[in-house]
C-alpha cells in the first residue's frame, strides 16, 4: 500500500468514525472494516497499526462479535478500546465479567507515565469511561498502566507484542489528553510519518482520475453544495472539456441558491466547465406528492436525480462516468465499511436505483471527512465563501418538512430559513456555529393574529456547534437573536405562527430533521 494506514476495526462502537477523525488529524490516513472483514484482506492492507472499537455487546456472551487471535499473532501494533480492550483480554486468555460497580462519565484515572501510550500524559488524568463489564483479570504477558478507583486495568499492554488497550474511550473530547494518547500510539507505538496531508491528496486524486477516465466522458452532479463544488473543481482539473456539470434545481434549495450557483458555475463564473442548469421543480414536486415517510422522500428524490441525469446524459450523447459528491462518513452512516447500526440512507449512498445508465461511478472524496474536504477546497482555490457554505444535504428541503412536501411548504422553509440565517449573520455568529437552519414541523396548533383566530404551522430553528459532525451540540444562540427571528418569521412568512428552538444534541438526535 502506497500510503502509510491505521485501521479502526469496527464493532459496532458509536465512536467508530471519531476514533478515525482523530487518527486523521494525527496526518496519518485512517479507514474504518467491520469485525467481519476477512483477515487475509485485513493483512493485505498492511497497516501500521489496528485499533478496536468500542461496541455494546458482553465479548464473553455468544454470538458476541469477534475476530480471529491470529490477528494478534502479525506483528502489528494493536489498540482495544473499552469493547475492544475487553475482548483482547477475553482471546488472550484474560477473564471479563460484571464489573461491581458501573463507571459512566468522566473518571479521573492514574497511568504510568513510562508507558508509550502515555508519554507526556499527566500521572492524573480525566478520562471518558462506560462500561458494565471490566476486566477481572488480565490476559498472560500484559501488565496493568493505569487504574481508577472502581477499575484496577484502566489499560494494560503487552509490550513484548505491541498490544494496548484502554477501558476508557481517549477518542472522545472528555478524555482530556485522549488526542495525546492515540497520537503516542500511532507515533511511539505504530511508527507512523504522518505524512498524510491535502496538497498531497488533491495532487495525487488529479493524477489518478485522469488515468481512470483517459478519453472518456464525465458527467457531474452539481448540487451547490461544499462536497459537490470541489468535487466538480477536482474533476475539472484533471480533465477539463471532457467534463460536464449538470445541476439539478430540485425545487429544494434554499432560497435563490439555484441562481448563485449558476452565477458561480455557469458560463459568467471563473470555472470554464460545461455547465447546464435543469429546472426539474414540478416534476419533484409530483413525485413527492402525499409521501411522508423520511426514507422514502429520500430515495425519491435520489432515483429521480439518477433519471434527470440519464436523459441529459443522452442529450450530450454517450457519458461514461457520473461523478458524485459522497464523503467519508456518508459512506460509513449508510452502514457500508463500519459496523455501526445505519443510521439513516444518504442520497448519495444509498440512493442509487438499481438501473444506472453509466459504466461507473467516480467518488473522488469518498476517503474524507467534512473538515478535510473544506481543506481540499481551499487547496484547490476555492474561495472561502464557497467552501464554507452552511452543510446541505442531498434531499434539500425534503428532509427539513417534516410529513409530506408541497411547493407552498417548500416556500414557508426558505423564507424562514433565509432570515435565520440573515439574522445568525447579522448578529456576527455565521463563523461560530457550525451549522444552522429552518424546519417545518408537521404540527398545527392554534393562533391569535391581528383579531383573527389562526390555525398554522410551526418552523424549528436548529443551529449546532461541532468539529467533526458526528457528535454535535447545541449552540447557545443569544435569547434576542432568537427573539428577533421569531418576530420576523411569524410576520414576514405566510402559514407561520409558531417557532421552536431546538435544543436538542447529537446524539441523541441527528443535526438534519429526517
Amino acid at each position: 500500500m502506497e500510503r502509510e494506514t491505521v485501521i479502526v476495526l469496527d464493532f459496532g462502537g458509536q465512536y467508530n468514525q471519531l476514533i478515525a477523525r482523530r487518527v486523521r488529524e494525527c496526518g496519518v490516513y485512517c479507514e474504518i472494516y467491520s469485525y467481519k472483514t476477512d483477515f487475509e484482506k485485513i493483512k493485505a492492507l498492511q497497516p501500521k497499526g489496528i485499533i478496536f472499537t468500542g461496541g455494546p455487546n458482553s465479548c464473553y456472551e455468544p454470538g458476541a462479535p469477534t475476530y480471529t487471535p491470529e490477528i494478534f499473532e502479525i506483528g502489528i501494533p494493536i489498540l482495544g478500546i473499552c469493547y475492544g480492550s475487553q475482548l483482547m483480554m477475553h482471546l488472550l486468555g484474560g477473564t471479563i465479567g460484571k464489573a461491581p460497580v458501573r463507571e459512566y462519565g468522566k473518571i479521573e484515572i492514574t497511568v504510568d507515565q513510562n508507558s508509550k501510550l502515555f508519554t507526556d500524559v499527566s500521572e492524573k488524568t480525566i478520562c471518558w469511561m462506560s462500561h458494565n463489564d471490566y476486566v477481572e483479570k488480565m490476559a498472560p504477558g500484559f501488565k496493568a498502566s493505569a487504574h481508577s478507583d472502581n477499575c484496577p486495568y484502566a489499560a494494560m499492554e503487552n509490550t513484548e507484542k505491541n498490544l494496548y488497550a484502554t477501558q476508557f474511550h481517549p477518542e472522545v473530547l472528555h478524555t482530556k489528553e485522549g488526542q495525546k494518547m492515540l497520537s503516542n500510539f500511532v507515533f511511539n507505538v505504530c511508527g507512523c510519518a504522518g505524512d498524510w496531508r491535502m496538497d498531497s491528496f488533491v495532487e495525487q486524486s488529479i493524477k489518478a482520475i485522469r488515468e481512470k477516465v483517459g478519453d472518456g466522458k464525465v458527467l457531474c452532479a452539481l448540487s451547490g453544495g461544499v462536497d459537490s463544488s470541489v468535487a466538480a473543481v477536482l474533476l475539472s482539473k484533471a480533465v477539463g472539456e471532457q467534463l460536464t456539470c449538470v445541476f439539478v434545481d430540485h425545487g429544494l434549495l434554499r432560497k435563490n441558491e439555484g441562481d448563485e450557483v449558476e452565477a458561480v458555475f455557469g458560463p459568467d463564473g471563473p470555472y470554464k466547465l460545461n455547465f447546464i442548469r435543469v429546472n426539474a421543480q414540478e416534476r419533484f414536486y409530483s413525485k413527492l406528492a402525499g409521501v411522508t415517510e423520511p426514507e422514502r422522500k429520500r430515495k425519491i428524490i435520489g432515483e429521480e436525480f439518477i433519471r434527470v441525469f440519464e436523459e441529459e446524459a443522452k442529450k450530450i450523447g454517450a457519458v461514461d462516468f457520473l461523478v458524485q459528491g459522497t464523503i467519508y462518513p456518508d459512506v460509513v452512516e449508510s452502514g457500508v465499511g463500519g459496523e455501526s447500526t445505519v443510521i439513516k440512507s444518504h442520497h448519495n449512498v444509498g440512493g442509487l436505483p438499481d438501473y444506472v445508465d453509466f459504466k461507473e461511478i467516480i467518488e473522488p472524496l469518498r476517503d474524507l471527512f467534512k473538515d478535510e474536504v473544506r481543506r481540499a477546497g481551499l487547496e484547490l482555490g476555492i474561495p472561502d465563501y464557497l467552501v464554507y457554505r452552511q452543510p446541505f444535504p442531498g434531499p434539500g428541503l425534503g428532509i427539513r418538512i417534516i410529513g409530506d412536501v408541497t411547493a407552498e411548504k417548500v416556500a414557508m422553509v426558505q423564507d424562514a430559513d433565509a432570515i435565520w440565517r440573515e439574522e445568525i449573520a447579522n448578529a456576527g455568529l455565521d463563523k461560530t456555529i457550525s451549522q444552522y437552519f429552518a424546519a417545518l414541523t408537521n404540527m398545527r396548533s392554534v393562533g391569535v393574529m391581528g383579531d383573527e383566530r389562526t390555525y398554522d404551522y410551526a418552523i424549528a430553528l436548529r443551529a449546532v456547534t461541532t468539529t467533526d459532525f458526528m457528535t454535535a451540540e447545541s449552540a447557545q444562540v443569544p435569547w434576542e437573536v432568537i427573539e428577533k427571528t421569531t418576530s420576523r418569521i411569524v410576520n414576514e412568512v405566510k402559514h407561520i405562527n409558531r417557532v421552536f428552538y431546538d435544543c436538542t444534541g447529537k446524539p441523541p438526535a441527528t443535526i438534519e430533521f429526517e
